[in-house]
């Protein structure tokens, strides 16, 4: 319990931090800044991609709803690649709470290794892609094949003031992403906790010092598996402290986030089996890359720039302060807050049936929804079509309700060119 305690401590002020930044990026970027930046077939796609996708809070499962957006309003495949590798591995809260447990070194290598891979895998697409530029390019600019003139995405135009700015930064920081990460948080946090506690010290004989050994266990538990970019740093610094190597620590925080079924299974369908070779590969290659970089300073007699490795890391050594205890407190508030209240604005619409529906509203199943992200990539495509007056997404029914004259061909379309799943018939 003190191990938990400790790594929460370690976390909770960084993490508090993170949010709040990610919600004044979500308030104060307009919602149609990324496509207006991705569309051109070229490296500097790619590269604002990466450079976008860094800093953003998004989720594994909320960024592929949102990279199939891009794509659909005209990105390129090498930027909606970049946009895949890049985003799930770090965030602002991430790096954070990084740099909280694991040090500096982390903190600087985890988004540089997430830059290099999203920058190789959405280059070497685009690069394989070339000999269709030129079919591609006269749509891509205007944007005509994709959406047409599609219309602003609702989350884009609804703030007015600072004021109502600034109460959309913080309902998004602290109700809708605690809402989608606080279940993996709180996963992650325990899943160290029991490592650090039942797991015996004698284990890391099996891993000290074997790089090759430690990632190739770590590859094969991580990439099927989902893994939240917040919520594998305490699993990832448990297991070193057992004994696994800083190298197959950043393999864990690289593939683990970027690489589960959900996502390789809607890349395949979606982006092709040529794009999630690379996509997977390039994830692969550049992971070992980076933790074979990291094992070799450290046992190359640069210990000191893995601080951790040493046993803790300096942040959970020390005796937790008034405001950390604070922190942790208010953290451990807003996490129960989500758990035991895990429905969010997307959950007042007029599914099931409400009366004083409109006559022209009707209501689909859709397969695959996880957080407020899903939700919100759902409306805006429903909403782009000019058959559809608004759409409203239900997180807690798995459910869509339109108004308008589209038909459920339409709608079906519209769902499924995002990856989700699509059941026929009206609710």
């Amino acid at each position: 319990m003190q191990e938990i305690l400790e790594l929460i401590n370690g976390m909770s002020p960084y993490l508090l931090l993170g949010f709040l930044l990610a919600g004044l990026m979500h308030s104060f970027i307009p919602g149609k800044y990324l496509t207006r930046h991705l569309s051109s077939p070229d490296f500097r796609s790619v590269l604002k991609a990466a450079a976008i996708g860094i800093p953003l809070p998004l989720c594994s499962c909320g960024v592929i709803p949102t990279a199939m957006s891009l794509r659909k309003e005209g990105a390129s495949k090498g930027a909606v690649t970049s946009f895949l590798i890049a985003t799930p591995q770090t965030g602002v809260d991430s790096i954070l709470a990084t740099y909280s447990l694991m040090g500096p070194a982390f903190a600087f290598v985890r988004p540089l290794a997430a830059l290099v891979a999203s920058l190789a895998g959405g280059g070497l697409v685009n690069w394989l892609a070339s000999e269709r530029r030129a079919r591609l390019a006269p749509a891509v600019p205007g944007g005509e094949e994709e959406e047409g003139e599609a219309k602003p995405c609702a989350h884009a135009t609804r703030h007015g003031s600072l004021r109502s700015k600034m109460q959309e930064a913080l309902r998004y920081a602290f109700v809708e992403m605690m809402q989608d990460i606080g279940k993996w948080l709180a996963i992650g946090i325990l899943v160290a906790g029991v490592i650090t506690i039942a797991v015996p010290d004698d284990v890391s004989d099996v891993f000290r010092g074997s790089t090759t050994a430690s990632m190739l266990l770590v590859l094969a538990i991580s990439i099927p598996m989902y893994l939240c970019a917040t919520g594998s740093i305490p699993i990832a610094v448990a297991l070193m402290l057992k004994g696994l190597t800083p190298g197959a620590a950043m393999v864990l925080l690289m593939a683990g986030p970027a690489c589960n079924m959900a996502s390789i299974l809607v890349v395949r369908k979606v982006l092709g089996m040529r794009t999630l070779c690379v996509y997977l590969t390039s994830i692969i290659v550049c992971s070992v890359a980076f933790g074979c970089l990291i094992d070799w300073m450290h046992f190359g007699g640069m210990a000191n720039f893995l601080p951790l490795s040493a046993a803790g890391g300096g942040c959970c050594e020390e005796t937790a302060g008034w405001f950390q205890w604070a922190c942790t407190i208010l953290l451990a508030a807003l996490l129960v807050h989500a758990l035991a209240f895990p429905h969010g604005s997307h959950d007042s619409c007029t599914c099931c049936c409400h009366e004083g529906e409109p006559h022209n509203a009707r209501t689909y199943h859709v397969v695959g929804m996880t957080c407020h992200h899903c939700c919100r990539a759902v409306e805006n495509a429903l909403e782009a079509l000019p058959t559809i007056e608004e759409a409203h997404a239900d997180l807690h029914n798995a459910c869509v309700t339109v108004e308008g004259d589209a038909t459920e061909e339409e709608v079906r379309q519209a769902v499924e060119s995002l990856g989700f799943g699509w059941e026929d018939g009206e609710r």
